[in-house]
């Protein structure tokens, strides 16, 4: 055998023992692992850091039931086929937002449970003890089901805020998931009317509808500007494309669409992105007008240029 021939067959080795090792498993038939979806998601906006945070993400059946209830199920579906998606099933994110304004770490409302929201913030380099302050959007349980466990606090060392009237009407609505999460920390909570300050550069928008307080929350820093639009609108196809059609979860139907058609209005004519928080995930995007009601754009890059 030539110095060749014996490289060329010592070569050919690791392809012949995988084609003929009858007992070897091929990568291929491994066991796949699941959809996956990131856990954070960081842009910088001027001076600020602000970091959109998956703390949960599921599929629920017939949504139908929640979207589009004064719409006729052959609207539904030719909305829906549309913009590529189904009508037996929807998938739901939950997005709590954390700005880190340089002197604050800010949390905008803390997901479905406290093992959810710390292991939420951890994936975004932070320990619970580093939020400075907690705001809540409203007080529906996906937004404070995070808040506390047994009335003890998930985040010690936040200051706790929420909108005056989302605070007036809860205290008074016999519910249980409030009474147990919120009402233990009543003593720490300071309130916020329209148009109020979190912290410099940071503003309260008042948007009812969804319910009777529920707020958005302005961003600026540097010249940059970014909405956190909460539960303004929970779908980006049945809420934001179609502003109108009623969603089971507000409060306020009527309320709900004027306030989704005046601040989507403002923020594509001003070209504004947002942080929604049942938008797909990282939910952060844009809207355009189009037709009676909105387009939306998810975000590519444009916030990541600095």
């Amino acid at each position: 055998m030539t110095r060749r021939s014996a490289l060329t067959a010592a070569a050919a080795l690791p392809l012949a023992a995988g084609l003929t090792g009858a007992g070897a498993r091929p990568a291929a038939a491994q066991s796949a692992q699941g959809p996956q979806v990131p856990r954070t998601y960081r842009v910088p906006l001027g001076d600020f850091e602000v970091t959109a945070m998956m703390a949960g993400t599921r599929t629920v059946p017939e949504p139908k039931g929640t979207f589009g209830l004064n719409a006729s199920d052959e609207e539904f579906a030719e909305v829906s086929k549309a913009a590529h998606i189904p009508t037996d099933k929807a998938q739901f994110f939950f997005t709590p937002t954390l700005v880190n304004t340089g002197s604050a770490v800010i949390l905008f409302d803390t997901g479905l449970d406290p093992a959810g929201i710390t292991a939420a913030v951890e994936a975004a380099g932070y320990a619970p003890e580093d939020v400075t302050h907690v705001v809540i959007t409203h007080m529906h349980g996906d937004h404070i089901g995070g808040l506390s466990d047994g009335g003890t606090p998930t985040f010690g060392n936040a200051a706790l805020l929420t909108g005056q009237e989302e605070w007036n009407h809860w205290t008074e609505a016999a519910n249980d998931t409030f009474e147990s999460k919120v009402r233990p920390l009543e003593d720490q909570f300071s309130f916020l009317g329209n148009g109020e300050e979190v912290a410099p550069g940071i503003t309260s928008v008042l948007a009812p509808g969804h319910t009777p307080g529920h707020m958005c929350f302005m961003l600026e820093s540097g010249g940059q500007k970014l909405m956190l639009t909460a539960d303004l609108a929970n779908h980006y196809v049945w809420s934001v494309g179609k502003p109108d059609w009623e969603v089971r979860f507000d409060m306020d139907k009527e309320l709900a669409a004027s306030s989704r058609r005046k601040i989507f209005g403002t923020l594509a004519e001003d070209k504004t992105p947002f942080i929604g928080y049942h938008m797909p995930f990282p939910a952060v995007g844009y809207v355009e007008a189009e037709g009676d009601g909105f387009r939306y754009v998810p975000h590519s890059y444009q916030l990541l240029m600095t």
